[in-house]
């Protein structure tokens, strides 16, 4: 007897075929919509949001455009989810993955409609992104014990990864600046202590880096403006407890003088508190809460600077960068470990006033701040800098770099070509998709600029055919141009993680074979 129904009424599923489809072109759909941010002239997109106020966002950065898509295709959400892992792993190569990842599914497309089985398809993709991998290892330079050929490729790293973007205009400028800001981190992949601070106003040119940390803070009324060798307490805890709050309160008493009292005694509870608090022979106290007059006039009678509202980002660079740690209680001064810093000054950038500390104990810290003409050029310059900051650091540590400008795919697709050849049986079919999918990213490159792809990618086919081939796509003069006397470089681990992520993404979404959507939640009528 058959089971007449098995969901609930309003659940939907898909099977087979319509299933398939609908997953892979969910995945295709998503992948042309960020197809054309690719490459050197790829273009922006505007993303408005339809919350309060319209937020506008204008951007080329994969992750974040499809991160603030709502997309009700799974497959879809897939890719993703790929490409924000690649942003935090790695930090570029966003758009890549998810192109590739959307090439395999079109290739996979046409060799079901070929009646292949999808697993023969996935063994088939499996061994190519192998034999890929393996190709690029074998084309891999590394100049670690070079620092000078060192400094040199992270430069070209730093120029290739932001000609994508909205700094490429000054990206000399602009690599500079953040292979400066990676080597004071010493190999540490902690971007923490890089701190961006964005102020409109000025030009991008404007912008430029500082050692040390600044707060965006003022100081107060009447503290000192200036102190060197000083001795930092940073702290998480309520200074505004020397008045009685009229709303939080319920007092009874018989008199005023009574209340009067119960102030007084208030009052002086937080006087000890300040007492505590200075005994630590601190002469600069920085707390996340707000501090009320009193508190505020106790310390500038003691000399000591004291910083309130250091939101809480502030306050934990700030203790990771003086070398200090968040207090929240002052009994013991002796097991507070105090920040130290050489001097603290207050300084104008543009129309605002900050608080600078120089010569901070961790002399990995440094501060980048970014001028702009509006918020939308600054948001977007801080995200094509944080990708380039996150390449670099990658590359401090695994110092393996390639050529750029669509060769390593066309490495890859040479080798996994001659894979294709000697393997027998269906699997072959789907090795030569995958090195088909391979070559759409130099082809995609090439169409963004509005070059004649098929010709180029042609001519440079018949380029890596030759030994110790240097060829790419030079998207300025718009012909084959040699990747080395151009400087343009990648790091390996980007490209590693782009084809490993893209394959492992389009084999789940080919393994689906039923869609089943869960019925809505009913809501009961409340009457």
């Amino acid at each position: 007897m058959a089971v007449e129904k098995l969901f609930k009424s309003e659940a939907t599923e898909e099977k087979g075929e319509r299933a398939r489809l609908a997953s892979l072109i969910g995945g295709m759909a998503v992948a042309d919509l960020v197809k054309t941010t690719l490459g050197p002239k790829g273009m922006d997109k505007i993303l408005q949001s339809t919350g309060r106020g319209h937020e506008v966002t204008v951007t080329n950065d994969g992750a974040t455009i499809l991160k603030s898509l709502h997309i009700d295709n799974p497959a879809a959400k897939i890719l993703v989810d790929i490409s924000k892992v690649q942003d935090d792993e790695v930090g570029d190569g966003t758009t890549s993955v998810v192109v590739l990842a959307g090439e395999l599914l079109r290739e996979a497309e046409k060799l079901l409609a070929a009646k292949i089985h999808p697993m023969t398809i996935i063994a088939g993709f499996r061994m190519a992104a192998e034999c890929a991998r393996n190709a690029l290892l074998q084309k891999v330079l590394d100049n670690k014990d070079n620092a000078e050929k060192f400094m040199a490729d992270l430069m070209k790293i730093a120029r290739t990864t932001l000609s994508s973007k909205i700094l490429s205009q000054d990206k000399e400028y602009f690599a500079k600046l953040a292979v400066d800001a990676v080597m004071r981190l010493q190999g540490s992949t902690n971007l923490e202590a890089i701190q961006i601070i964005k102020k409109p106003g000025g030009s991008l040119k404007d912008s430029f880096l500082d050692e040390g940390f600044i707060l965006d803070k003022k100081i107060g009324v009447g503290q000192p403006k200036r102190i060197e060798n000083a001795k930092i307490l940073v702290a998480n805890t309520a200074m505004d407890t020397d008045k009685v709050k009229i709303y939080g309160a319920r007092v009874r008493v018989d008199s005023m003088s009574r209340v009067a009292e119960i102030e007084a005694a208030e009052k002086q509870k937080m006087k000890e508190k300040v007492d505590k608090i200075i005994a630590h022979g601190i002469n600069c106290f920085i707390n996340r809460q707000l501090i009320y007059n009193f508190p505020e006039e106790l310390f500038a009678n003691a000399g000591i600077l004291a910083i309130e509202h250091a939101d809480f980002d502030g306050i934990e660079r700030l203790a990771l960068v003086t070398g200090g740690e968040i207090a929240s209680t002052f009994d013991n001064p002796e097991s507070v470990k105090l920040g130290h810093c050489k001097l603290i000054e207050e300084i104008m950038i543009g129309e605002d006033k900050l608080i600078h500390f120089s010569g901070v104990e961790m002399g990995q810290a440094c501060t980048i701040v970014l001028r702009g003409a509006s918020h939308h050029v600054l948001d977007e310059a801080e995200r094509s800098l944080h990708d380039a900051l996150c390449v670099l650091s990658q590359t401090v540590n695994d110092s393996r770099v390639l050529l750029g400008g669509g060769w390593p795919e066309m490495v890859m697709a040479k080798e996994v070509d001659e894979l294709a050849r000697v393997t027998p049986g269906k699997k072959s079919h789907a090795i030569e998709a995958f090195s088909r999918a391979l070559i759409t990213i130099p082809t995609i490159i090439a169409e963004n600029a509005g070059l004649d792809s098929a010709e180029l990618v042609a001519q440079l086919r018949a380029e890596h055919h030759k030994e110790g081939c240097t060829s790419g796509i030079d998207v300025i003069s718009g012909s084959i141009g040699d990747m080395v006397e151009l400087g343009i470089s990648e790091a390996f681990k980007v490209k590693q993680a782009v084809l490993l992520s893209a394959t492992e993404a389009a084999e789940m979404i080919l393994r689906v074979d039923e869609i089943i959507t869960c019925a809505p939640r009913r809501r009961e009528d409340r009457m």
